[in-house]
């Protein structure tokens, strides 16, 4: 359960004496921070679940569920294990006092207490508190960055595999050869490419349409189906399937980096060979309405469940959770929307008329 902050935090003072909760909460309202309070281990408690504080002042000696009684509960719970915990105590039998460290408390303050040591310690543990939750926020996005990355490295690779596969069979004719060759090498460049985008994108990697450095990038949308024909054709073709792009007669351009753009429809593509082998990809491209194009990605798959489409764009959700290569995180989608909401388009899922799966693209126009 993620903490609720006040200004400064928020703090939980459990103490069995009214009195001393009302001094110990008015010297911290005082102060800023947001207090709540509870006068037993019980009360504490559901207080604790219902609503995680970011520092506890716990009286050690109370009646019925006593402070270390309280406390062994706290680290029972993997939402609160981690939550500070100051003792307050008469107590100043050593034996005590090492029993409250044992327990997991982070500090201790006898009473009666001075008021500036009372703050000066709450704000010294509020703030080692902060400057976790930052590392942990921090390590969290690493790890999102590495998935990412993972993700999209894939479809690349899988091209190389499938690629060099044919090639080591033999019995190709020059003119595959070359084009296989191709293959190789351009998803060799767009892994390279894909790397060293996100690196150079790590504080948000939502932001990669703009580490071309182009305040105002353009993608021509004839340039991008040519870039699937030759990567994709070829891998369909080889599953009994065909890969089918419009003609168009004057290719639109659309207000997005092209290469960011070569990804999501990347994803799309890679989504409809997993989840429908064998049934042929049409890629259709139509007015959006008013300043937008669309790009419609469709095939003649099982489609999604109804019961699963609310789930569809959250990150890590997979159509089929038995389907599991080692190595897709299963935020394609998820990153995919991303982009194109970022960007000021749209991207959602409707079935396909006939059955099957459509994935939409609206994607602002660039203009003149």
């Amino acid at each position: 359960m993620a903490p609720s902050t006040g200004p400064s935090g928020r703090i939980l003072v459990v103490d069995d004496q009214q009195a001393n909760l009302q001094v110990v909460s008015a010297l911290l309202s005082r102060k800023g921070y947001e207090v709540a309070t509870a006068t037993n281990g019980n009360d504490a408690l559901a207080s604790l679940r219902a609503r995680a504080p970011d520092l506890v002042l716990l009286d050690m000696l109370m009646p019925g569920m006593d402070g270390f009684e309280l406390l062994a509960e706290l680290r029972k719970d993997p939402a609160l294990a981690q939550l500070p915990v100051v003792f307050l105590t008469v107590a100043q039998d050593r034996d005590l006092l090492l029993r409250a460290f044992d327990s997991g408390a982070v500090d201790y303050v006898t009473k009666p207490f001075m008021p500036e040591e009372l703050l000066a310690r709450v704000e010294a543990h509020l703030g080692l508190k902060r400057m976790r939750d930052r590392l942990e926020r921090v390590a969290r996005e690493r790890q999102e960055l590495v998935n990412l990355v993972a993700h999209d490295l894939k479809n690349p690779l899988t091209s190389i595999h499938f690629a060099s596969d044919i090639l080591l069979a033999g019995g190709v004719s020059d003119e595959r050869r070359q084009r296989y060759l191709r293959m190789i090498r351009e998803s060799t460049d767009d892994a390279f490419g894909y790397i060293r985008r996100y690196l150079e994108t790590q504080a948000d990697s939502v932001n990669a349409a703009s580490a071309s450095g182009d305040a105002n990038p353009v993608a021509c949308l004839g340039e991008v189906l040519d870039w699937l024909h030759g990567r994709y054709a070829l891998q369909l073709e080889a599953r009994g399937a065909e890969l089918r792009l419009p003609e168009l007669q004057a290719p639109p351009s659309v207000r997005m980096d092209p290469v960011v753009l070569r990804q999501v429809c990347e994803n799309m593509i890679s989504n409809a060979l997993k989840y429908a082998p064998g049934s042929d990809v049409e890629v259709a491209v139509d007015s959006g309405g008013p300043g937008f194009w669309q790009l419609r990605f469709q095939d003649r798959g099982p489609g999604i469940p109804a019961t699963r489409r609310s789930a569809l764009f959250t990150p890590f959700f997979r159509v089929d959770n038995s389907r599991d290569d080692g190595v897709s995180s299963g935020l394609g989608l998820s990153l995919a929307r991303q982009i194109i909401n970022t960007l000021g388009g749209e991207l959602w899922y409707e079935d396909r008329d006939g059955g099957g799966a459509c994935f939409v693209l609206a994607l602002p126009h660039a203009g003149d």
